[in-house]
This record gives C-alpha cells, structure tokens and sequence, in this order.
C-alpha cells in the first residue's frame, strides 16, 4: 500500500449504520487481503460495484485506491493500514468511480486474521456493501425536509408581517425591520420569533386582532410557542 497523505480519524461505526439503515437491501461482496503478497480476492459482487466484469482485472492495492474519490482515497488507505498494524475490526463509508467513471458509495467492513506461528496479522477479510442507493434516498430525504422545514419557517414570517403591518400599519419592509429588530434584541432567530408572534396570536382563545401595545409587549418579551 502507498504511504497515506494523511491522517485523519477513522471513521465511527456509526457512520456505516447511518449509510445502511435506509432504503433496500443493498448489494453485498466479499474481499480478501493477504498482506505478505498484497493479493485481494474478490467475489464477484466487489468487481461489479467497481465497474468490471468478474474476473476482468486482478485487484490490486493500488487499483483500489486508484477508483477511491480523491478526498476519500487518503482515509481509506489510513483504514487499511491501521487494520493491518493493530488487527482491529474496522469500517469506513467511502465514494469510489468505477471503471466507467460513475461515483459510488461503498461500505467496506472487515476483521484480521493473524499467522499462528508468528502472530502477527495476515489477512484482512470481509465485506463490500454498495449503499449508493440507499445513501442517494437519504440525500434525497434530507433535502425534502429541509425544504419544508425552509417553507415552513418563510410562511410563519410572512404571517408575522402581515400581523405586523396590520397592526402597526407599515409596509413589508417596515414589518421586516421591526422583527429583525427585535430578534436582534433578544437574541432569539427571526424564523422562531416570528412562530411563536404567529402561535400566540392565532392561539385558542384568542377573539380579537392585537392592540399596538400589546404585540409591543409580545415583542419585548416574547412567549415560546412550546410554553
């Protein structure tokens, strides 16, 4: 293996159920890597996800780490080489372009094996997961809701101008202005003011349009809407 650029951490656990835990079940290959000669065995599965027909090339360290995505490439060969120095069970979540130069996101998680008579580790062993579809809907899951979490936070402003201009009877802007104003005063995210302005004045029991002084007062001390 190439000496690494760097050295960053190794990536948690975690980080490889969060690239699993969506979507499908994914498809899943077996590796193994005998460090004295630096040959890897693929399953089948392994050259397919790395854009060959079965059998097409013989992997090879450095053809691996030649299909990793350039900011990845570093970090998965420290994963490797900390595996093979320690023997500890290893994963990492990492983007590879396979032969056809289509971006993938792979998961590799793998064990040791040590030499009985001199113990030290031999082989590395274990699994290529292709999440590339599940990490693509969970991308996608994430901007769906901060989209609507984006929409939902621009209409509890826009209610709170409205309220704001009819109230004090200004235009947009000065309702704008007179918000931020107060946002910056107590320190609070314009997006969660405006919610709770909005909350508490269209909350139960509430019959009658605000006076002046009494969204003054909202606004000098506000009440949260989870309150």
């Amino acid at each position: 293996m190439n000496e690494p650029q760097t050295s960053p951490a190794s990536p948690s656990p975690e980080s490889l159920e969060a690239a699993l835990a969506p979507g499908s079940a994914a498809p899943v290959g077996r590796y193994l890597l005998e460090l004295s000669s630096g040959r890897w065995t693929w399953s089948d599965e392994v050259f397919v996800m790395h854009g060959f027909r079965p059998g097409e090339i013989v992997p090879t360290t450095e053809l691996m780490l030649s299909h990793k995505h350039p900011d990845d490439r570093a970090r998965v060969d420290h994963v490797l080489r900390n595996a093979a120095a320690t023997g500890r069970p290893f994963s990492s979540v990492h983007r590879v372009y396979d032969a056809h130069g289509r971006l993938r996101t792979l998961a590799v998680t793998g064990q040791s094996r040590r030499d009985p008579a001199t113990g030290e580790v031999s082989e590395l062993y274990g699994y290529f997961i292709d999440v590339t579809e599940a990490s693509r809907e969970e991308a996608q899951r994430e901007a769906t809701a901060s989209i609507r979490a984006s929409a939902e936070n621009r209409a509890a402003i826009e209610q709170a101008k409205g309220v704001l201009m009819v109230t004090f009877g200004t235009d947009a802007e000065g309702a704008f202005e007179r918000l931020r104003a107060a946002s910056n005063r107590l320190n609070v995210p314009v997006r969660d003011l405006a919610a709770w302005l909005v909350h508490w004045f269209s909350g139960p029991g509430v019959t009658e349009f605000p006076t002046p002084e009494q969204v003054e007062d909202f606004l000098t001390a506000p009440v949260p809407a989870d309150d």
